[in-house]
């Protein structure tokens, strides 16, 4: 089977994860990535959280970075000598894509702004993933996801809960990736722009703007009274069945389901027919008035069981319900095998092992990852012979400085 983007070559110049996530997907989509890191590499080697195994080769294995660079071709470049500038132009001439999250002041300090890019390759898709956007007051200003995506966006303001109001803490790069996505959709639509017009195209996204969308059912409202949202603890939810709730083994069950109609089944389901003609409990409105009584009292009624028996309790009863799943619990989850969550990657010295797939399947595509991450500069010679560079010319840039080790 053919992958949707063969023949399609992408310049990524980035780091950390969340450009990186975004040219991640274009590679399994079949896309030609290649990377180009500083000397000393993507500052996100290193950094990931070792498994905990007991083989310690695999171990040793940067599986962090592997995620978001699978795939891909690395080349090291010194971006700050002209030699290596145009070393990257001269790529980007023959290329279809450069993603790069560099601050636009950067981008023009070492010319990859569109610009210039387009005036060398006037059919390029110039892609540029940012904290805050490349326009405005505070374009200059770096962004992390915990900083731009859930702190500015309102995110974090709006999950938070307790009398202290303490601020949660997301997991790694989930910002990052959700960008990440967001990015690649505007990639694909300006690619198709390209190859239809023969006009490269320009486009961008940010954690920032990302993150608002995400909650765009909150500020389609608070747009307009521009009012603070409401937080409501689960003693406070408009629902008692579009709420969360623990069980007998102290794990955790959600749900989602309209009032009023799921009330009574909701009650049979767990045992409390007589909740029904409470008058308590009679209506959504008394429901709603009486809930810090009715919360305690579907707490204790969980109590009965485990969340697992009541899983299968609540597919008899058609109830709409979710696990409330640890992250080790997922990677096992049989869902999530049968859809192919975690595919195996082949690696020469570790052997195969699991990584994450992209939120995307094709029925007739060839669609995955292409590989393992690359070495630090591991491809910087077969680029460069690829892109015309002679001998004499390699080993003059690497002489230089201006490139790694190849």
């Amino acid at each position: 089977m053919a992958a949707p983007l063969d023949g399609i070559t992408v310049i990524e110049i980035d780091n950390w994860m969340a450009a990186p996530s975004a040219a991640v997907i274009l590679a399994d989509l079949g896309a030609d990535v290649i990377k180009v890191e500083p000397l000393t590499g993507d500052p996100m080697r290193g950094m990931g959280r070792p498994p905990k195994i007991d083989d310690e080769q695999a171990k040793a294995y940067d599986y962090g970075f592997a995620v978001d660079n699978r795939g891909k071709r690395s080349i090291a470049v010194d971006l700050t000598r002209d030699t290596g500038q145009e070393l990257i132009r001269r790529l980007v001439s023959k290329a279809d894509i450069f993603l790069c999250n560099l601050l636009i002041n950067r981008q023009q300090k070492f010319g990859l702004d569109p610009d210039t890019l387009l005036g060398v390759n006037p059919r390029l898709v110039h892609a540029t993933l940012t904290g805050y956007g490349t326009t405005g007051p505070e374009a200059w200003r770096p962004g992390y996801d915990v900083t731009a995506f859930f702190g500015r966006s309102g995110i974090y303001d709006a999950m938070r809960e307790g009398d202290d109001g303490t601020v949660p803490m997301a997991r790694p790069a989930q910002g990052d990736h959700t960008t990440g996505l967001a990015l690649v959709g505007a990639i694909l639509a300006a690619l198709r722009l390209a190859e239809r017009s023969g006009e490269g195209q320009v486009v961008e996204t940010s954690l920032f703007e990302t993150a608002v969308w995400t909650q765009a059912t909150d500020f389609a409202t608070t747009a307009v009274d521009r009012a603070p949202v409401r937080r409501r603890p689960r003693d406070q939810q408009l629902s008692a069945t579009a709420n969360r709730y623990p069980c007998g083994d102290g794990n955790w069950i959600v749900f989602n389901m309209p009032e009023p109609s799921a009330w009574p089944k909701f009650c049979k389901a767990i045992g409390q027919e007589a909740w029904i003609e409470d008058e308590r409990f009679a209506s959504p409105r008394e429901r709603f008035r009486n809930m810090g009584e009715l919360v305690p009292l579907i707490d204790a009624a969980l109590a009965a069981k485990s969340r697992d028996e009541w899983g299968r309790v609540f597919d008899e009863h058609r109830i709409i319900w979710g696990p409330v799943l640890g992250l080790h619990e997922v990677a096992s989850d049989p869902q999530a095998e049968a859809i192919g969550l975690f595919p195996e990657v082949e690696h020469a010295e570790i052997g195969r092992y699991r990584t994450v797939s992209v939120p995307m399947r094709f029925k007739t595509a060839d669609v995955g990852p292409r590989g393992p991450a690359p070495r630090l500069g591991e491809h910087t010679r077969s680029v460069l012979e690829a892109a015309g560079y002679s001998e004499a010319e390699i080993a003059g840039l690497q002489a230089e400085g201006a490139i790694g080790s190849t």
